[in-house]
């Protein structure tokens, strides 16, 4: 086999056993022979939330294990393709195979990745806050500047966007922001952004032109719905009410509409100020705390599930990872995963879905991927 048609095959069989380890393979299958056997059964639907349970649980299982064995099977044939037109001397069909296991490479990287968002809240739309860090104009400018990456990338990805809440800095920029992203596997994607995000540039608010270094937390949150029972008591919480307010006129109001409510015990803050509706505001910042409630507990599961929890002192955002680097060269580089990037106006314009799919595969293998660009 030449070497471009083995780099596609270690491609391939690479996605493939990334899927395969995740899906815990020989449990899947026997799962998903136990999902068939009860969609047989006739009382299934005595229950309808529990019988639409079971058929998204089998339709996810059926689709991963056919894209796996679809893509396994036509591997083969292509590398049988290469191997004929090898052994008659025809470039024509190793040129057809070579092709096709090309084709093949770039899908399973495509599955691999739509496989991978297969957690208990990684269909659902998704909060996204961001909030400038210690530094004042330069990190609230850096906090607006990820506030527009992260509403490019929905666009891109044709997901849409709500402006929550949001707190403009004192002469440019946000303290912080709140954005509602509502699309298929939206948080999915974008739950893999939380963490604290760093840039190096020469700020453009120092007259001396000298490098700057500030940083912003972005923090993601799933959207749940009323299936999902999150129980808070009144007494746990403190209610304020304010004056929104927003750069350029925009979310602006004359009343006290905004809302901002704290889970005393917990700590965990939520405001909405998006209507001039307190009574609206209020009902966003409930559903928006039982949310982050949630995904606290996600968190909790999955540090718990990879022996992580005991040395966890913070189930949160409050770690570095990725540099955003402006000067003196042009560089983004994700912390956990190593995968770079050479042109970061792209990635500041939205091109996250690298860093989004190296960070999911990592989730399972728990290695930095090999890859040093990603234009």
């Amino acid at each position: 086999m030449r070497a471009e048609g083995q780099a596609h095959i270690d491609t391939i069989n690479a996605a493939l056993a990334l899927v395969r380890k995740f899906l815990d393979w020989e449990r899947a299958l026997r799962r998903l022979d136990e999902l068939n056997a009860r969609v047989e059964d006739p009382t299934l639907w005595n229950d309808p939330k529990a019988a639409e349970e079971v058929m998204r649980e089998r339709r996810r299982l059926e689709q991963a294990i056919g894209t796996v064995n679809e893509i396994g099977a036509e591997m083969a044939d292509a590398i049988e393709f290469v191997e004929l037109g090898e052994a008659e001397g025809d470039d024509d069909t190793i040129a057809e195979g070579l092709g096709s296991l090309k084709a093949l490479a770039e899908r399973a990287e495509r599955d691999k990745v739509q496989a991978l968002l297969a957690g208990e809240a990684d269909s659902y739309d998704t909060y996204l806050e961001v909030h400038a860090g210690a530094g004042g104009t330069e990190s609230q400018d850096w906090a607006e500047m990820l506030q527009r990456m992260y509403s490019r990338w929905a666009e891109r990805r044709g997901y849409k966007v709500e402006l929550v809440d949001y707190h403009s800095g004192e002469q440019a920029g946000i303290k912080s922001a709140t954005l509602l992203i509502k699309g298929e596997n939206a948080y999915g994607f974008a739950k893999t952004e939380s963490g604290v995000h760093r840039l190096v540039r020469i700020s453009p608010y120092d007259s001396s032109a000298r490098r700057h270094t500030s940083f912003s937390s972005v923090w993601v949150y799933p959207v749940i719905d009323d299936n999902i029972d999150i129980e808070i008591k009144e007494s746990d919480l403190k209610i304020d009410t304010y004056r929104a307010s927003g750069a350029g006129g925009q979310h602006v109001n004359t009343t006290d509409s905004a809302v901002r409510i704290t889970h005393i015990p917990t700590g965990i803050i939520a405001a909405s100020q998006n209507d001039r509706s307190q009574h609206k505001n209020r009902a966003t910042a409930m559903n928006m705390l039982k949310a982050r409630m949630y995904e606290a507990e996600l968190q909790k599961r999955e540090l718990e599930a990879s022996g992580e929890y005991a040395a966890k002192t913070d189930i949160g955002w409050g770690h570095q990872i990725r540099s955003y680097v402006l000067q003196p060269y042009q560089l983004v580089k994700d912390l956990r995963t190593g995968v770079t990037s050479t042109a970061p106006g792209d990635v500041l314009d939205g091109a996250l879905d690298p860093f989004m799919a190296a960070a999911l595969s990592q989730k399972v293998t728990g290695e930095k991927v090999d890859v040093e660009d990603v234009d």
